[in-house]
């Protein structure tokens, strides 16, 4: 299969160096716009990953997200939110960037070269055929994800993973590949632009879908939110008072008592 890094082509604009701020802004947003319509294509090859993630996580399995660079960060922000949206153990979405924790806010040095070290920072939670591992390359070269996923795939780990080029060795390594392709950058080469913004998308798209089909979400509320500052206990005790007929300070009272509103809710009597 012919394979062409779509994300390294030349940007469709020159010479950014003599755009005004307004003229930046707005062909910066063309570009934008793009992306969402990139990510629709791809629509079956989520449907058909969410699926399968469902099913393992439902038999005890965890979801992992693999990346370097920006594709690592993005992976380690849609792991982080779930335990406070969803009210899911820290251990179910882990994200695991190439380099380690320091990564995630300096470059590692030749960390996402290493084809050797992914398989080994899976180990370390104890992997197994029950999990699913997302590998996440906007290139979809990158050799401490593809052989992350390789391992994954002799050991019967379903593997999937997000990647901006079509045919690439990721697209090909991956049981589940969703491929968005979103054409060259704004300024060439810049994969934090538009595959970032189309990464993040599908990662929400993905741990979204996953939470809600594993009964997280109720009607179209967050019922198993952590209570962690003021703004979301607010929140909590607002959706007690759509279900029950009581006021404010007690259905505080109650989502305090028994932690969260789908508790409060089943506990009041």
């Amino acid at each position: 299969m012919d394979f062409t890094k779509t994300t390294e082509q030349d940007s469709l604009y020159n010479h950014l160096e003599n755009m005004s701020a307004l003229q930046l802004i707005q062909n910066i947003n063309n570009e934008d716009q793009k992306v969402a319509f990139a990510v629709e294509k791809a629509t079956p090859q989520i449907e058909a990953l969410v699926n399968t993630i469902v099913e393992k996580l439902k038999n005890g399995g965890r979801l992992f997200y693999m990346g370097a660079g920006t594709s690592g960060r993005l992976g380690i922000l849609d792991a982080s939110e779930c335990p406070p949206t969803f009210g899911v153990p820290h251990e179910l979405v882990v994200g695991i960037i190439a380099g380690g924790d320091t990564a995630i806010r300096k470059a590692v040095e030749n960390a996402e070269d290493n084809t050797q070290q992914g398989w080994i920072d899976l180990q370390k939670h104890n992997i197994c055929s029950n999990d699913v591992v997302i590998g996440i390359a906007a290139s979809g070269t990158t050799p401490y994800v593809i052989a992350a996923l390789e391992t994954c795939n002799q050991n019967n780990i379903v593997t999937g993973c997000i990647t901006m080029n079509l045919n690439s060795p990721l697209h090909k390594v991956a049981n589940y590949p969703v491929v968005v392709t979103v054409g060259p950058e704004f300024v060439t080469g810049s994969s934090r632009m538009k595959a970032g913004t189309a990464q993040k998308m599908v990662l929400n798209t993905i741990s979204t879908s996953v939470m809600i089909l594993l009964g997280k979400v109720k009607g179209n509320k967050m019922v198993d939110m952590q209570l962690s500052n003021d703004k979301l206990v607010d929140r909590g005790t607002k959706m007690i008072l759509k279900e029950i007929d009581i006021d404010y300070n007690t259905a505080k009272a109650l989502l305090l008592k028994y932690g969260s509103v789908r508790n409060a809710i089943n506990n009041y009597k």
